[in-house]
C-alpha cells in the first residue's frame, strides 16, 4: 500500500487515531533539521508519517520552516503522498470562515525561500501547471463530503510571504486578481514535493475574511488559531477519511515528475551532489 504523509499546519500539531505510534528522531538532513520530530503510525493498515510544519509548540514561523529539510525526510522516509492541512484566509465572500477549501492553483508571491533542491551545480526544472495532485484532490473532496462539512472544490491559493498579515490594499489587489484563498506556506511544500516525485494536496481551512471584508472582524492570530482550533476535528475527521482511500492507489501523478526534468550533463555532477541529492535523483542519476 502507498504510505501517507501528514503535515499539520497552525493548530493541528498532532494527529490522534493511529496504531503502532513511533517517534522518529530524525533531526538531520543535508540541508539541516526538519520541524520536528517525525510520528509514524498505522490507519486501517496504511504506514502514515506525520510532521508538525510549525512544530510542537508553533517555534517556526512560515519564513524560517525548512521547508527542505521536511520534504526531502517525508521522501526518505519512502512517503508517496502528502496531505497537507493549512488556516487560510478567504478572498471571497462565499469562502466562509469554517469552511474547507482544496485548491486546484497557487500564486507563489514568497520572496528569498528556498523552494528547490537543485543548487550547488544540478539544475533541474519540473513541469508545474498543474501543481496540487488530482487524484489526492478528489479524495480529499469525497472524504469532506463524507464527513459533511462545507467544501470548496477548487481555488487559487495565494502564497504571501508573512508572517505579518496583508495590508489592506494588499488584500484588495489579490481580490482583484481573482484569487480565492491566502496563506503562507503550502506553495512552497508543493514545489519541493514535485521535485522529490511525491504527490500533494492541501486541505485548507478557512478561519477568517483576511482584512479586506468591511463588515467582519480583521484577521489576527487569536482569530486564526481559534477557529482553527473549533474546526480541528473536522480536519483530522478528513484526513482519516482520505488516508484509506489514497493508501489503495498504485500510481501517483508525480511519480516521474523528474525524468525530464534534470538539465546538468551527469559529468558535470560532482560526487558531493549525488549523495547530498540520492534519495531524490538515485534513480536518474548513479
Amino acid at each position: 500500500m502507498a504510505k501517507v504523509g501528514i503535515i499539520g499546519g497552525s493548530g493541528l500539531y498532532h494527529f490522534d487515531g493511529l496504531e503502532k505510534v513511533a517517534e522518529l528522531d530524525i533531526m538531520d538532513t543535508p540541508f539541516g533539521p526538519p520541524s520536528d520530530h517525525f510520528v509514524t503510525g498505522k490507519l486501517e493498515g496504511v504506514d502514515v508519517v506525520f510532521l508538525s510544519r510549525h512544530g510542537r509548540g508553533h517555534r517556526h514561523s512560515p519564513s524560517e520552516i525548512n521547508y527542505r529539510a521536511n520534504i526531502y525526510a517525508m521522501k526518505r522516509n519512502g512517503v508517496d503522498a502528502i496531505l497537507s492541512v493549512s488556516a487560510c484566509g478567504s478572498l471571497k465572500e462565499e469562502l466562509k470562515p469554517m469552511d474547507f477549501v482544496v485548491p486546484d492553483q497557487f500564486v507563489d508571491r514568497t520572496v528569498g525561500r528556498k523552494s528547490t533542491f537543485f543548487s550547488e551545480g544540478i539544475v533541474a526544472h519540473v513541469p508545474f501547471a498543474e501543481p496540487l495532485a488530482p487524484e489526492l484532490r478528489a479524495i480529499l473532496i469525497d472524504s469532506c463530503k463524507k464527513v459533511g462539512v462545507t467544501v470548496h472544490e477548487k481555488g487559487t491559493y495565494v502564497n504571501m510571504e508573512g508572517p505579518q498579515f496583508s495590508t489592506k490594499a494588499e488584500s484588495l489587489l489579490h481580490r482583484s486578481w481573482g484569487m480565492d484563498v491566502i496563506g503562507m506556506t503550502t506553495a512552497t511544500e508543493a514545489k519541493l514535493a514535485c521535485e522529490a516525485e511525491i504527490a500533494y494536496a492541501t486541505l485548507a481551512a478557512v478561519t477568517d475574511y483576511d482584512c479586506w471584508h468591511e463588515t467582519h472582524e480583521t484577521v489576527s492570530a487569536e482569530l486564526v488559531i481559534n477557529n482553527l482550533k473549533a474546526n480541528v476535528e473536522n480536519a483530522k475527521k478528513i484526513l482519516r477519511a482520505a488516508i484509506p482511500q489514497i493508501g489503495k492507489l498504485k500510481t501517483f501523478s508525480a511519480q516521474n515528475a523528474l525524468a525530464r526534468a534534470i538539465v546538468t550533463d551527469p559529468k558535470m555532477i560532482t560526487e558531493q551532489t549525488r549523495a547530498r541529492l540520492k534519495v531524490i535523483i538515485g534513480k536518474y542519476i548513479k
